[in-house]
């Protein structure tokens, strides 16, 4: 109930304080992509239960050269993770938290087994320990000779691993501490 609570107030003053930011780079990314900007996205929620995630859309598709293209904008909104911001409106749904395992794509967390789902009675957060730790994780793959196979067999199950811990330690004050953290490391980029 506090956490919800928490979420809620947090999520109303974070939103009035970067509401700007958000229209702002809505527009830029509107413009930078040719699409409205928003990107959304079924991801796997709490108890399993699927969601809509909401993202500034960072990535270009490019019919002329059948691809995708990221450019310096779109760089720059995901190294801060200004393109996270709109998961404030999922915050504020109910459907996320501040604190909580990063929300993953059908196949990852629906999938688990054992004690290891424990971590679908945890709500998705914006933040997390494992989200820390795997800050530049596009980064990290993309040196990665097999990235698919280095993603589930090393980076899942460590995040795993740590949504874990945090579900048997969580608390208000950890969830503080990870968010403290969060802003710290955000600004030290």
């Amino acid at each position: 109930m506090i956490k919800r609570v928490f979420d809620v107030v947090f999520g109303l003053f974070v939103l009035t304080m970067l509401f700007w930011l958000i229209i702002i780079s809505g527009i830029l990314a509107a413009i930078d992509t040719d699409t409205s900007g928003i990107f959304i996205q079924e991801r796997v929620g709490q108890f399993g239960k699927k969601f809509k995630i909401y993202k500034l859309r960072t990535i270009r598709e490019s019919r002329a050269f059948s691809g995708i293209s990221i450019s310096k904008t779109a760089q720059f909104l995901r190294k801060y993770k200004i393109d996270e911001l709109p998961q404030i409106f999922n915050v504020l749904k109910g459907d996320m938290s501040f604190v909580g395992p990063r929300p993953d794509v059908p196949g990852y967390y629906d999938l688990l087994e054992g004690e290891n789902r424990k971590i679908l009675k945890l709500k998705p957060g914006l933040t997390s320990l494992a989200a820390l730790k795997y800050y530049a994780e596009e980064e990290l793959l993309g040196k990665q000779e097999d990235p698919l196979w280095f993603n589930d067999r090393v980076i899942f199950p460590d995040k795993v691993q740590l949504n874990l811990a945090y579900y048997y330690h969580r608390s208000f004050l950890v969830d503080i501490k990870i968010i403290v953290k969060t802003v710290c490391f955000i600004f030290s980029k």
